[in-house]
């Protein structure tokens, strides 16, 4: 039986991994390493907690005395373990340096002095930058050009995997994925936050005019991506995993609206984020080659997503209910209004 260390396995990707692999490969044990910030949550993994397969170890993948003694017990590690939210990259960067980069480094040097079989880094797409309306989706051949703190800390992430591959013969493999949608995300991000608000009749804040385009991707399709780079992807390569779903924040927040039946009236326009990356984009042909596709749209993504929200109000609820997140969105959103002309642009 072969062992997977799953790092930040509590957070929303990888609590899916999990339960993913868990349910798909019975020879495998899992340990979770999982800090347990903000957004690790273990109420994303109640259904499997008590699996003989499955051990739950809380602690930072910055402390290389934990991370050593857990890489002699484990084969493969998928490192999800990661800051997440530009956001919260913008109003500090520093625990996104901290997680993103030197906890890679962290695992890559303990991973290395082990000789693990395979390490997979869990990357973005934000690590590209920006592209204008009309360019080509990036290949994984794309400069690395981030544009805001954390995508530098997630590329600095990748580009340090990279290195342990060229420099040292370390079995690594690396997937840039697009903005992720489904159950157990955090609700910070657009799809999450707008769901909420929608539900309670709280007004979605949109950014600026509306216009930023992410390219969107059903979590389990991502899952399904990152099992298949791990076991037959080329050592040392990255690989893109993009949904083909693009649409705007303007287009999600319409949408998200009719399908709870609300007035398109309860969308805001607030001041857009600094810096804002306006469109992502992922070409997926290499991946594809391997034998992937994504199995849902956009459509069909965002409204499995509104169902599950809708279905389990008890687990986001009490985030939003916390003092920590209110604190939050009080930061992020309080006199954030933007001007007339970005209303209407």
């Amino acid at each position: 039986m072969k062992t997977m260390l799953i790092t930040g396995g509590a957070g929303f990707i990888g609590s899916h991994f999990v339960r993913y692999i868990l349910n798909t490969y019975r020879d495998y044990r899992i340990i979770n390493l999982d800090k347990l910030t903000y957004a690790g949550n273990l109420d994303n993994l109640i259904d499997i907690v008590d699996s003989p397969r499955y051990e739950f170890v809380r602690g930072d993948i910055c402390d290389a005395g934990l991370v050593n003694d857990l890489m002699q017990r484990v084969d493969l590690v998928v490192n999800f373990a990661a800051e997440s939210h530009v956001d919260r990259s913008i109003m500090g960067a520093e625990e996104f340096m901290k997680s993103n980069a030197l906890g890679v480094y962290t695992l890559l040097a303990a991973a290395r002095d082990c000789g693990v079989e395979r390490f997979l880094q869990v990357s973005t797409d934000e690590v590209y930058g920006s592209l204008e309306a009309g360019e080509d989706p990036w290949t994984e051949d794309a400069p690395i050009a981030p544009r805001n703190p954390y995508a530098v800390a997630k590329a600095a992430g990748d580009m340090m995997a990279r290195a342990f591959a060229i420099t040292y013969g370390l079995p690594v493999v690396i997937t840039r994925a697009s903005n992720n949608i489904g159950g157990f995300q955090y609700p910070e991000k657009r799809v999450p936050i707008y769901i909420a608000n929608a539900i309670d009749d709280i007004a979605l804040p949109v950014y600026g005019a509306g216009t930023a385009i992410r390219d969107h991707l059903y979590v389990t399709d991502h899952c399904e991506a990152i099992d298949l780079v791990l076991h037959k992807g080329a050592q040392g390569e990255a690989y893109n995993v993009g949904g083909e779903n693009e649409a705007d924040g303007l287009s999600v927040a319409e949408k998200i609206l009719e399908y709870l039946e609300k007035p398109r009236d309860l969308m805001a326009h607030v001041a857009d984020r600094p810096g804002h990356d306006m469109r992502y984009s992922l070409d997926a042909s290499k991946i594809m080659a391997l034998g992937w596709k994504p199995k849902y749209n956009f459509e069909e993504a965002l409204r499995l997503t509104v169902e599950w929200y809708l279905g389990n109000e008890d687990w986001w609820r009490k985030i939003r209910d916390s003092a920590d997140y209110r604190e939050y969105y009080r930061r992020q959103y309080e006199d954030r209004s933007a001007d007339d002309a970005d209303r209407r642009r």
